[in-house]
């Protein structure tokens, strides 16, 4: 299983697009109620981009096996040290270690642009796979909001976690 993480490009959108499709109709991660289309899809990827985060792909034998992003956790200027992961993989893929892989190098590419701190915003506790996954890497869990979002029929809870990046807040940034 030669595993290969990779800059995303426009030409992963409709395999990107159809894994998000599914996370939004079948389970929790995104609490998003109507599949966004490539187009939109692709939109999203353009400004995750040119915000200058890195948005990563993983392919097991030259197929998609899921993608990975950071991105501004708030908007406010004092957060802009702040990113939040998100990590999806295709449900076939699930378990051998591939968003163990997509997180790290996420985290890797984002010590390396600056960030010191890096928030997941996690889809209902029961997510234990992904709690478990960001616990690997070094996150803590800083809270659970309960009953924050509601989709297919129930409130969720929120899990949020959070890891320094580099020195994290341990001094001040050099470009402030």
């Amino acid at each position: 299983m030669p595993l290969h993480l990779r800059e995303a490009t426009p030409a992963d959108i409709p395999a990107i697009a159809t894994l998000y499709a599914y996370e939004v109709r079948e389970r929790v991660a995104t609490y998003e109620y109507d599949v966004p289309d490539e187009a939109e899809m692709a939109r999203r990827m353009r400004d995750v981009m040119a915000a200058g985060y890195p948005y990563l792909v993983a392919e097991v034998d030259g197929q998609f096996a899921g993608y990975a992003y950071a991105s501004s956790y708030r908007s406010r200027i004092g957060y802009r040290w702040t990113v939040e992961d998100t990590v999806y993989i295709e449900p076939d893929f699930q378990g051998q270690g591939i968003g163990r892989a997509l997180l790290q190098a996420l985290i890797e590419a984002c010590e390396a642009k600056g960030y010191r701190q890096m928030i997941a915003v996690i889809g209902e506790p029961a997510n234990a796979a992904s709690v478990i996954l960001h616990e690997k890497l070094g996150f803590q869990t800083v809270g659970v909001f309960r009953g924050l979002g509601r989709k297919h029929g129930r409130w969720l809870d929120t899990v949020q976690m959070q890891r320094a990046l580099g020195p994290g807040d341990a001094d001040a940034p050099s470009n402030e």
